[in-house]
């Protein structure tokens, strides 16, 4: 019995063995005497991450193989596919007139509104509370701790 590598599998692989390679590549980054944090250390986040993803791809479909294959549910919804990035294309073209806090709220928000229509009062509070929480611990972490500007609205000046 061969076992063919499925897709998650390989993207997987691909995201540990590139992941890897571009992490090493990190190393030779010139430092900065300037600055405590030099240019590799958020590559070196982000490449830790796609590894560490990799990693689970890789052995969480190495795990489903020894249990019996069963249909995905729902099938596939290319609409919504397109749908998300429509929706990601609008977020940045908002993003020089709105600003970061607004159009990241109003993203957050109606990408969850999107993908799982709210049913509920308590719904539409989780739905709120989610996009605050995505969008304000960003905006505070970059702006106030990392002193990083982000986009200020040209609509809204903030």
């Amino acid at each position: 019995m061969t076992m063919r590598p499925t897709r998650d599998m390989v993207a997987g692989a691909l995201g540990l063995v590139l992941g890897a390679g571009l992490f090493a590549l990190t190393w030779g980054l010139p430092q900065s005497p300037f600055v405590p944090i030099g240019p590799d250390f958020y590559p070196r986040i982000v490449l830790a991450a796609t590894m560490l993803l990799g990693a689970i791809l890789v052995v969480g479909e190495l795990a489903h193989r020894r249990r019996p294959a069963s249909p995905p549910a729902g099938g596939r919804n290319y609409r919504l596919v397109a749908l998300t990035f429509l929706a990601f294309g609008l977020y940045i073209l908002a993003l020089p007139g709105l600003g970061f806090r607004i159009a990241t709220f109003v993203f957050v928000a109606g990408l969850q509104i999107l993908l799982d229509p709210p049913r509920g009062a308590g719904r539409w509070v989780a739905v709120l509370a989610l996009a605050v929480a995505a969008s304000l611990p960003v905006f505070l972490i970059f702006e106030r701790w990392l002193s990083i500007l982000l986009p200020r609205g040209a609509w809204t000046g903030i």
